[in-house]
């Protein structure tokens, strides 16, 4: 009967942690564009208190974009399921210390998300050079 009771209690502690780990945070390390190679990003992605997919992208190491040739102005996080065209989340602003953070929902659970620099923040569709890049696939919590 002990046994039984060990099993079970087992068997509840995996299922919890399992579950934990399927609606906890997954860190998903950024891949440099050989252009700036020193560039890092890890982005957080995790499920909020309604269930909603978000990430919280934290860039080190990225040159100001006016210092990039061709210069530019801003840096834009786009986000891409497979067979859909990019799509915009929003701009990515770098302080002086070379470092940036940008959060927001996103509506997929599998997709690319990717960084580049671009003229301005109001473009419709990834036109400049792109810095930073992963594929990510989390599963629903």
């Amino acid at each position: 009967m002990q046994n039984r009771w060990s099993a079970t209690l087992v068997i509840s502690l995996l299922l919890v942690l399992s579950g934990t780990i399927a609606c906890g945070g997954k860190n998903v390390h950024m891949t440099p564009a050989s252009t700036q190679p020193a560039a890092q990003g890890v982005a957080e992605l995790k499920h909020d208190k309604n269930g909603n997919l978000t990430v919280d992208l934290k860039v080190k190491h990225l040159a100001r974009p006016e210092a990039l040739t061709p210069p530019k102005t801003t840096y834009v996080v786009w986000i891409q399921s497979s067979n859909t065209a990019a799509r915009k989340l929003g701009e990515l602003k770098v302080n002086g210390k070379l470092e940036g953070e940008f959060k927001s929902p996103v509506p997929a659970a599998n997709f690319q998300i990717f960084v580049t620099a671009e003229d301005g923040p109001t473009v419709s569709e990834p036109t400049g050079p792109e810095v930073l890049r992963q594929t990510v696939g989390v599963s629903q919590g």
